[in-house]
């Protein structure tokens, strides 16, 4: 079983669907019982870092994201919820993350050239590091696969876990990883055949 962990930000329905899809039991949940039962995790997240982060806090849940990581279950972090993995975000103040992979979270408008919207809405193709092995999330995909990104924020000072960039005017973060804790930038459940195969990878990775 898989948990979509339910803090009050996210797009449930969506993410739920594409898992189901790929023949995935899914359980969508709040309960730590469920979370510590299910296999894999993933933490979803729409929405402001700060705000996000409040809510995981309140609910103990970030207590709980930490300890089972810690076990070695694979979780996945998308869009908010990979920012929240990080040590830090500079959104409108400096918040704490979860701490689960060295980096920051910073504003993209300083970074990409004059002209380029933010927020960053649409989609783009993903690049591989040339120092690094591909990574097993995306052993179903390939260099160049596009996927769907909507954010004015990135993943910078992380570049030991970069898996995977976007150029948008500038390189930014798409994917991190350490160990069993992987984070996309964009959202799989709403990139078609290339999110699905990536959703399909994370379900087929060994805790």
């Amino acid at each position: 079983m898989i948990a979509i962990i339910d803090y009050g930000v996210g797009n449930l329905f969506s993410l739920r669907s594409s898992l189901s899809a790929i023949g995935q039991e899914v359980c969508v949940t709040g309960d730590p019982t469920l979370i510590h039962q299910a296999e894999r995790i993933v933490l979803p997240g729409v929405g402001a870092f700060g705000d996000a982060a409040a809510l995981l806090r309140q609910r103990g849940l970030d207590q709980v994201v930490r300890g089972e990581a810690a076990s070695g279950k694979p979780l996945l972090g998308i869009c908010l919820g990979m920012q929240l993995l990080l040590s830090r975000s500079f959104e409108y103040g400096e918040h704490q993350g979860l701490g689960l992979i060295e980096g920051d979270v910073v504003s993209m408008e300083p970074v990409v050239p004059v002209g380029y919207k933010v927020p960053h809405i649409g989609w783009n193709a993903l690049l591989f590091p040339k120092d690094k092995p591909v990574s097993p999330l995306f052993r179903y995909i390939r260099e160049g696969d596009c996927v769907y990104f909507v954010h004015s924020f990135y993943a910078a000072n992380c570049a030991a876990h970069t898996i995977a960039v976007a150029e948008y005017g500038a390189m930014l973060t798409a994917a991190v990883a350490k160990d069993n804790i992987y984070g996309v930038q964009f959202h799989p459940e709403k990139s078609g055949a290339v999110g699905l195969g990536i959703l399909r990878a994370f379900c087929e990775i060994e805790g």
